[in-house]
């Protein structure tokens, strides 16, 4: 069905999309709610909520999937092109929000829209055909089973080859609770498997193209915010290294930090068996300019340009050859998770797993270190040959790559990781579970916090799970930005920072640009816009900052329903209990059990780690 819109205001124009019936409809955000939540994560945290009755199947139809720009995405904003999914995770049950740059976000607003929300489940597969105010809901069945880049192709080829595509990927059509939501055949909302959901509605993809202009209601404060913010992007006197342009992470992409966290002996080796790896500058941002890389590539109005366009080399992994060919790639987590954390220092196989996971839509971060646990599991005789049918041993690029293809179609022992460690862990049994490196069973990422203190906390009480950018305090633990924190201070003073990284976080997350910013500009600086953009100029630092904390405790509310409590905001036994071997950090253990005291007072929760009823109050939430 088609419907004409009108024109959009300045934030809050909502798509709403009933697939069982296959209509659609549109509605405006009310500005209070706006002004609450901002936009991206803490509207889809907000619609979620109130929408979603407790104890959903994630992959009914009854599940909700958000998917929301932010109130600068599109603007002038530097790095303004990123969106969120926020839904239920089949792979953890808590809430999910689920972050990608790329166009696709920015593209979206161009076509009409703010915010899409998408319930029920289409009889066949569908697309989403959304251009200039007009909505199309499509057949897709041509599409399924397809690899991204065929389908991004294919897709641009029957609408405009100027829109831009969102998909779930084959990973997503089998239900894998690892698969991503992908855009722009590169970028991924990847972790908690929102592209599980996508597939459970048969929903395909979600193709835009618009050329409506945003509008802004100062545009002169609006210059003057955007102003502030490039001059704290280039200049800041601890982040502007990273963040200038021709800085760090300009040069050498997010995989500069391979070296550094090597260095700071917390880069998770062998399933985070230890925090050193011994071949880390075979894999390292340095090695990757030398031997892959065509060019820097940016996301949509992003002055850093900290992606990477490599040559993926022609080679044979695991049985299979693989054609030379060129694309996105390599950013930090993906490059450990199939490196270090698998003992695995072939940069070329290293690439091709990256290939591999985009073009069947995986979260790069919970593949990897599925296959660290199973090779773990393997080592310690939980798992055997008889049940893979090859050999899975440290280091081994060739069975990485033939496991990951297995995972990717769900074939033999594949279909038991596809859907993550833990639940792999839970069909292995004989005490697996124990291997699994994950929180809330979301796989860790790429740093091994018995060396940084400040990101176990964050970790372990992370609403959607083990996830660093929910709070990455390795900025200022490790990189120094935008201050100095002792990695090994496990004090109220840590507690703190982690939270006011949590914060901030939620409130950006909720503006529509990127994360790495906070490198350098803070809440000065964000206020300022978020104010022009809407037309509050009473808006402070201090209301974004507890937009962010309103949003985090709303999050919170959404897990307590669900039944999540204190044993849930945990970390893998190995990381509590035993001492990290070697380097820096040799002898130390998390002190997860008092950190988690203090961060439960510091933020006026519970014992249980719930938001109490006076916490509430003062943050204007239901009790």
């Amino acid at each position: 069905m088609k419907r004409r819109t009108k024109k959009m205001t300045y934030y809050g124009k909502v798509l709403r999309v009933d697939l069982n019936k296959e209509k659609w409809e549109v509605e405006e955000l009310d500005e209070e709610i706006v002004r609450k939540y901002i936009g991206g994560r803490g509207i889809g945290d907000y619609i979620l909520y109130n929408e979603m009755e407790p104890n959903t199947d994630p992959l009914s139809p009854d599940n909700i999937m958000v998917i929301a720009s932010g109130v600068l995405t599109d603007t002038k904003a530097p790095s303004s092109s990123r969106y969120m999914v926020v839904t239920k995770s089949p792979l953890t049950g808590t809430i999910l929000t689920a972050n990608s740059g790329g166009t696709w976000g920015a593209a979206l607003r161009k076509a009409g829209f703010d915010v899409l929300v998408i319930k029920g489940k289409a009889k066949k597969p569908v697309y989403l055909w959304i251009h200039d105010g007009e909505v199309e809901i499509r057949k897709a069945k041509k599409y399924w089973g397809k690899m991204v880049s065929e389908v991004d192709d294919a897709l641009k080829s029957e609408t405009d080859e100027k829109a831009h595509v969102l998909q779930c990927g084959i990973a997503g059509e089998k239900l894998s609770k690892i698969a991503g939501v992908m855009n722009d055949k590169y970028r991924a909302a990847g972790r908690g498997g929102a592209g599980a959901v996508m597939g459970s509605k048969n929903l395909k993809a979600i193709v835009v193209r618009g050329t409506q202009k945003i509008e802004v209601a100062n545009p002169d404060a609006m210059d003057e915010a955007v102003q502030e913010t490039v001059n704290a992007l280039q200049s800041h006197p601890a982040g502007g290294d990273l963040t200038k342009s021709g800085g760090a992470l300009n040069a050498l992409g997010t995989a500069v930090l391979v070296n550094v966290i090597n260095g700071a002996g917390i880069l998770p080796t062998r399933n985070f068996q230890t925090g050193q790896f011994d071949e880390a500058e075979d894999i390292s941002g340095e090695t990757i300019a030398d031997d892959l890389l065509k060019k820097a590539v940016a996301c949509y109005k992003c002055p850093i340009a900290c992606g990477r366009w490599v040559e993926y080399n022609e080679g044979t992994w695991g049985g299979k050859h693989y054609e030379k060919t060129e694309g996105e790639s390599l950013e930090y987590e993906t490059t450990w998770a199939f490196g270090a954390e698998l003992g695995i220092n072939d940069l070329d196989a290293i690439a091709r797993a990256n290939w591999i996971c985009n073009e069947y839509g995986f979260d790069t971060i919970s593949a990897g270190v599925t296959i660290g646990f199973a090779m773990e599991a393997y080592e310690k005789g939980l798992i055997t040959k008889d049940d893979l049918g090859f050999e899975l041993k440290w280091g081994d690029a060739d069975a990485m790559i033939k496991t990951l293809e297995m995972m990717g179609k769900r074939e033999g022992f594949g279909d038991t990781l596809a859907d993550g460690s833990l639940a792999a862990a839970k069909k292995i049994g004989k005490g697996a579970e124990e291997y699994t490196m994950q929180a809330k069973g979301l796989e860790l990422p790429a740093y091994d916090p018995r060396g940084a203190y400040g990101i176990g906390l964050n970790y372990a009480t992370s609403n959607r799970g083990g996830a660093h950018v929910n709070g990455y305090t390795i900025a200022a633990e490790i990189a120094g930005a935008p201050l100095k924190a002792d990695p090994f201070d496990g004090s109220a003073d840590k507690v703190g920072l982690t939270i006011l990284f949590q914060n901030l976080t939620a409130a950006v997350d909720s503006t529509g640009t990127c994360l790495f910013q906070t490198f350098s500009a803070g809440a000065e600086e964000f206020a300022p816009m978020v104010g022009a953009v809407m037309g509050w100029g009473d808006f402070t630092a201090d209301e974004f900052v507890k937009a962010g904390e309103r949003i985090y405790a709303l999050e919170r509310q959404f897990n307590a329903r669900e039944g999540f409590g204190r044993k849930d905001d945990s970390l893998p036994k190995r990381l509590t209990t035993e001492e990290m071997p070697e380097g820096p950090a040799k002898g130390n253990k998390h002190p997860l059990d008092s950190m988690l005291d203090m961060y439960y007072e510091q933020r006026g929760y519970d014992g249980e780690g719930h938001p109490t009823k006076a916490k509430l109050k003062e943050l204007g939430l239901e009790a």
